[in-house]
């Protein structure tokens, strides 16, 4: 274990001392200061090195537990379950621009597409059918937030029907995102947004078993979309 006097971290500021003091934590552990496996500092060394108390210290440990950052283990101290924080990440990709949003979200439909091509069956198919239909164009839904509801439903049956299921949880966790950044996007009158027409040519390279082209319609959909962007900030705050 690396010793308080190895390691020096920056105060944490008056305005949320518990707050600063997980970013603080995290941030040792996302650099590598303690490796995953490794016991870190106790909390009279943590207060230390933050100048804080020590209940402020055992509050920021129990959030960052809670995350599975870190686990204590009672009688023997704090050790690093892992480096990456999936709550964190997806606050920063939370406050990421709408072309960085829109650049991810076509990577993985592109490989869901693909992957869908291979997996899929008759069934999946008319599902993914019924599941386009329901969506439908914009001006199809008296509410945005059912249009936007009806488009994740459908890319996210194409996501599970790909067979990898790895994909199939990274989009489902990843949608909560897309639900937002759609819903901003919709805001922006002069963003063009893909209709029934290029969600029918990925649904039908699916059911040809074209891999190739499944991906490329699915890349395809948030191309206008992503150059738009190019010319703006996208950003959303």
């Amino acid at each position: 274990m690396k010793t308080a006097m190895s390691i020096t971290l920056p105060q944490a500021p008056r305005r949320s001392l518990v707050d600063s003091a997980i970013d603080a934590i995290r941030t040792q552990v996302e650099g590598g200061a303690w490796n995953v496996g490794e016991k870190i500092p106790t909390e009279q060394e943590l207060a230390g090195m933050l100048r804080v108390g020590r209940n402020t210290v055992r509050e920021a440990i129990r959030v960052l537990s809670h995350a599975h950052v870190l686990e204590v283990r009672q009688g023997d101290g704090t050790y690093v379950r892992s480096n990456v924080d999936a709550a964190e990440i997806m606050r920063r990709v939370g406050r990421s621009s709408l072309r960085d949003h829109f650049e991810l979200r076509a990577m993985l439909e592109t490989e869901a597409a693909r992957l869908a091509a291979h997996h899929r069956s008759k069934a999946d198919v008319a599902l993914l059918r019924s599941l386009l239909k329901r969506r439908g164009e914009r001006r199809d839904h008296e509410l945005r937030e059912a249009f936007v509801d009806a488009d994740i439903e459908f890319h996210e049956a194409i996501a599970r029907i790909s067979g990898n299921a790895a994909l199939a949880e990274l989009y489902r966790y990843f949608s909560s995102a897309v639900r937002f950044y759609m819903l901003s996007a919709l805001d922006e009158r002069d963003l063009p947004m893909p209709g029934m027409d290029p969600h029918e040519t990925v649904v039908d390279a699916i059911d040809r078993r074209d891999a190739e082209a499944a991906a490329a319609a699915a890349r395809a959909l948030s191309a206008p979309l992503i150059k738009a962007l190019e010319t703006s900030d996208g950003s959303v705050g």
